[in-house]
């Protein structure tokens, strides 16, 4: 027999444009849930930059490995990573892209990442008020450099961002985070010590799913401001080290 609160809701939830009667908007929870059994994305600032890591979490050994992306490129000196539905993270990735370059060809100048970051959130939420249309699926986190240094950003299902210093965001989450808390160094750690961290938190909090040729990860550092993509041969160095 379904409980009493079940039943109550029924109907709340057939679209994303409707409030329960005790203030939930159904459809954003149940795709906040997406978000909490995806593969699992880190990122962290750095003292000479900012870092992106994420489990590829390959589900069958037939599968080419270099086609599941998790880290992207949206302009020289920003990436990104999405948790959840990556078809909805790859849809709102390619939007950030496109402005990115069409703010590049308007102003001759790179994009601030907190531009990138308030367009995608709002277009987040105004799919939590459509008729007829789903909420995004997806947390995305954009790291990058700017004037003020390096940025990193966490965009939330509702269309809520928020800056951290550094964070994780799909299925080991939890785990992640508390090994953050206790190792991350504000104004301390490196690029190299940050994926060293981030690694040995993945290998954590995998156990026996995590293998170095299944993480995709990528670092700007400030003196360049470039987006670098990382391999397999780096995380080794960088472990060995």
């Amino acid at each position: 027999m379904q409980p009493t609160i079940s039943h109550q809701m029924m109907g709340y939830d057939r679209t994303s444009a409707m409030f329960s009667p005790d203030g939930r908007m159904l459809q954003v929870e149940y795709a906040k849930k997406a978000i909490k059994g995806g593969a699992t994305s880190l990122g962290m600032v750095c003292k000479d930059g900012v870092v992106l890591l994420a489990d590829r979490k390959v589900t069958d050994e037939l599968m080419e490995m270099k086609s599941i992306q998790k880290i992207f490129q949206v302009d020289d000196h920003i990436g990104a990573s999405a948790t959840g539905y990556l078809m909805d993270g790859r849809v709102l990735i390619e939007r950030a892209q496109l402005l990115a370059q069409q703010y590049r060809i308007t102003y001759d100048s790179p994009i601030d990442v907190l531009n990138i970051v308030k367009e995608i959130s709002n277009v987040k939420q105004v799919y939590t008020q459509l008729g007829g249309a789903r909420p995004f699926g997806v947390s995305i986190l954009f790291a990058g450099i700017d004037e003020d240094g390096p940025k990193l950003f966490m965009t939330d299902v509702t269309g809520m961002y928020y800056q951290y210093k550094a964070t994780a965001i799909g299925e080991a989450e939890t785990q992640i985070k508390d090994t953050l808390i206790k190792s991350y160094k504000e104004g301390v750690i490196t690029v190299d010590q940050g994926i060293r961290l981030g690694l040995e938190a993945l290998k954590k909090a995998l156990g026996k799913d995590f293998g170095i040729e299944k993480i995709d990860g990528m670092y700007i550092k400030t003196d360049d401001m470039k987006f670098v993509r990382l391999d397999k041969e780096y995380f080794k160095k960088i472990l060995k080290a």
